[in-house]
């Protein structure tokens, strides 16, 4: 009898931002991974080549053994968006056209032979539609049986909004918005204004706002955008100018808001962070009525959540509290590098029929661990080259003197196990800290991270433990759901400190200060033992040492560069910056006794600053 033979689909995203590679086994997800994290070029947009060849190096794999390729849109559909745009803004956008057609006539437009010649690959290529990855992205990875699906974004071939029901292996879209209205290029367009980069600053400007109030709120209703009360709207797109200019917004978009958009690197005022707050305040609105919609069209009672919008933690935190859906499960790379997944499992389960196993509970994402981990031999290989001085512990001495290292207020990096799929570090990959220290917030920024000091840095708590902390009762493993901070933690003097702006940065608000917005509310992961293993026992050591279970979790870089992705880049990062200590596996470096911290410079890392 013979054996029957595995199915491995490769998903691929590419050429627009974050490209990325996923790699299925039967329905699993074995490995998933941004080609930024190996080519060190933040939101690098190229095919994932790097991305591709540890996906199959993981399943031991070369391309002659892959089933199907799958891209995660339609490439003919949207070049005819594109074009259809140019034409009608003619003579306007010629600029852009221009700039446009070489790179799309000699890659994105024949991509089939791309993928057939990059991967000397001669079988199967299958094209999903964008918002068909995003949703089958964050549909079949949930834990649920039946879902709602909404998928909000910039634009995919012409769709910018989606929902639709999941139910088994079924995924049926129902109804979307099309271009050129979009929620996510409106706030893409505030992130412009602001001074912000475009598809990287927009998680800026959500940090911003609970700096500002929310003063042109009315404005923006009353001229930018037409809301309907199931939340889909139009745009006045005399406002802007991203269908057929090089920049997102127009001379009367400025006129609007009496100044032109803010050059990046230059002061914030209190303006700004005011037109912060008012996008932030608008696109919340939004959401909230698309999500009830949804509920109302579906009965479903559970929510998943893709898309660029879907990174918008604040908006999700707001549907889990204030919509009508009991349970949101949100896809952690929630971005066009999640489309790679997306089209692997829309492969598999919709293009062949297969069944899905879900328990209601456990998601089938493994944490979102999905990327490259380096074993024993080559840390001692790179530490070894590189002369650098380590002490090396067993398990529990590490967890134990992490823990103490926290409490004594250091700043450590931490290198462990398969790097994280999606923009979020989730301790793996992360720079932690005591989230009780009142100066960490600062130190973090301006002597590790090099960036601005308004932003705001998460906690990770133990997941048992959610409550003492935050108003949420529910899990949040993916740092995606902003919750408020428990009352019980607040220190209510400081409700009365009347500061403005960022002069609100210098106030204690809370027990966990470091962690504490200047609005009282937190961006959450939620840490068990299951899925975080070695990260949820340095938390649970420092609760043992301190009784507290909350740190700092940021993402290991700094401002302009991707996360870490190797033993080198992690040491590299450590030595140009002010952190205190290196962890990679059961390695520990101190900075005080590394002898080569003269040839490591800040400049040596950062590539750009956005």
């Amino acid at each position: 009898m013979s054996q029957k033979k595995d199915v491995y689909i490769l998903g691929i995203s590419a050429f627009y931002h974050d490209s990325a590679a996923c790699l299925i086994k039967n329905g699993k997800i074995l490995a998933a991974s941004q080609e930024e994290r190996f080519t060190r070029k933040k939101h690098d947009f190229s095919f994932p080549m790097n991305a591709i060849n540890y996906c199959l190096k993981e399943a031991g794999i070369t391309t002659k053994d892959l089933t199907y390729v799958a891209y995660y849109e339609k490439p003919f559909i949207k070049f005819e968006r594109i074009l259809y745009t140019y034409f009608r803004y003619a003579p306007f956008g010629i600029q852009s056209f221009l700039k446009a057609m070489p790179l799309w006539l000699k890659q994105k437009i024949f991509l089939k032979d791309t993928i057939q010649e990059k991967l000397n690959y001669e079988g199967e290529i299958i094209f999903t539609e964008h918002h068909e990855s995003h949703a089958a992205s964050a549909f079949y990875p949930s834990p649920y049986e039946n879902a709602a699906v909404l998928t909000m974004d910039g634009v995919g071939e012409w769709t910018t909004t989606s929902y639709g029901v999941g139910n088994g292996n079924a995924l049926n879209l129902l109804a979307d918005i099309k271009f050129p209205h979009s929620l996510g290029l409106l706030y893409s367009a505030f992130t412009y204004y602001i001074g912000f980069r475009v598809n990287s600053g927009e998680y800026k400007l959500m940090g911003l706002a609970p700096y500002g109030e929310p003063k042109y709120v009315d404005l923006i209703k009353d001229n930018l955008l037409d809301i309907k009360a199931d939340g889909s709207f139009k745009l006045n797109m005399k406002y802007f100018n991203y269908c057929a200019g090089l920049t997102m917004t127009n001379n009367r978009f400025h006129q609007l808001f009496g100044d032109a958009a803010r050059k990046p690197e230059t002061k914030l005022t209190q303006k700004h962070m005011d037109i912060a707050r008012s996008i932030q305040v608008v696109t919340e609105e939004i959401v909230l009525k698309m999500a009830d919609h949804v509920y109302d069209e579906t009965k479903q009672e559970n929510l998943c959540l893709a898309g660029g919008v879907a990174l918008n933690c604040v908006g999700n935190g707001k549907i889990l509290r204030k919509s009508k859906f009991k349970n949101v499960w949100i896809q952690p790379a929630a971005g066009d590098a999640g489309g790679a997944l997306g089209a692997a499992l829309f492969v598999w389960y919709k293009y062949l029929n297969n069944m899905r196993n879900v328990n209601n509970e456990d998601d089938l994402q493994s944490g979102s661990y999905l990327g490259p981990q380096y074993d024993d031999e080559s840390v001692t290989q790179f530490v070894k080259s590189n002369e650098s001085v380590y002490e090396k512990m067993d398990d529990e001495q590490m967890t134990k003197r992490i823990a103490e290292l926290i409490r004594d207020e250091n700043v450590i990096g931490l290198f462990q196990g398969r790097a994280e799929f999606g923009p979020r570090a989730l301790g793996a990959r992360s720079i932690i800290a005591d989230a009780r220290s009142e100066k960490m917030q600062e130190v973090l920024n301006l002597k590790i991270k090099f960036r601005e000091s308004f932003r705001p840095f998460a906690p990770s708590v133990l997941e048992q433990d959610v409550g003492e902390y935050f108003e949420m009762d529910s899990k949040s493993p993916y740092m995606l759901l902003v919750a408020p901070v428990n009352s019980k933690q607040v220190l209510e003097e400081s409700r009365s400190v009347n500061e403005g702006g960022l002069n609100r940065l210098k106030t204690k608000r809370s027990h966990i200060p470091a962690v504490t917005h200047v609005d009282y509310s937190a961006r959450i992961q939620t840490v068990t033992e299951k899925t975080n293993g070695t990260y949820y026992r340095i938390i649970d050591e420092f609760k043992k040492l301190t009784g507290s279970s909350v740190i700092i979790n940021t993402s290991f870089n700094i401002r302009g560069e991707p996360i870490v992705g190797s033993p080198e880049d992690a040491y590299r990062c450590f030595m140009c910056t002010n952190m205190d200590y290196l962890v990679i596996g059961n390695y520990l470096f101190d900075k005080s006794k590394q002898p080569n911290k003269d040839k490591y410079k800040k400049d040596d890392i950062v590539q750009e600053l956005d």
